[in-house]
């Protein structure tokens, strides 16, 4: 292995997954592992979990708001605040936040960074799903047409 995936290290897949052939956890490595840890950093509510009551992002209580310069400014520090806190393997460039698909329910949030271990940049798109739980475009089950 090298020194990269040593400092990157290796963890579960995400979402959880299990390999049918060695009947062990499907594990992921170096930036794939990074990624991964991204998505659950981001959609992880702080004292969600019982044992780290500090991990997380808060952007769920953001879909509520009204999006305007101030939500966007607020959810870029979340982020920002959220990625220094809990991920010290890579180093945050900027965040765009990318509102056109606003009126579908989305936010693209795109994360520019670098990898600590080896200077090497990446990219991140993250959607932010502000219409969640809606039934969009669908008629509700059992409902009947007006």
């Amino acid at each position: 292995m090298d020194a990269e995936h040593d400092f990157l290290g290796t963890g579960w897949a995400f979402p959880p997954a299990f390999d049918r052939r060695t009947r062990g956890g499907v594990m992921v490595s170096g930036v794939t592992d990074v990624e991964e840890s991204l998505r659950i950093l981001l959609t992880t509510a702080p004292g969600e979990r019982i044992m780290h009551p500090t991990y997380g992002c808060g952007l769920r209580r953001m879909v509520f708001e009204t999006v305007n310069d101030s939500t966007l400014t607020e959810i870029r520090s979340l982020i920002r605040q959220a990625i220094l806190f809990f991920e010290a393997r890579i180093a945050l460039n900027a965040i765009d936040i990318d509102a056109s698909g606003l009126y579908d329910g989305v936010l693209r949030i795109r994360l520019d960074y670098t990898l600590r271990s080896s200077n090497s940049r990446y990219n991140f798109v993250f959607p932010l799903y502000v219409r969640e739980g809606e039934v969009l475009g669908l008629d509700a089950p059992g409902s009947q047409p007006a």
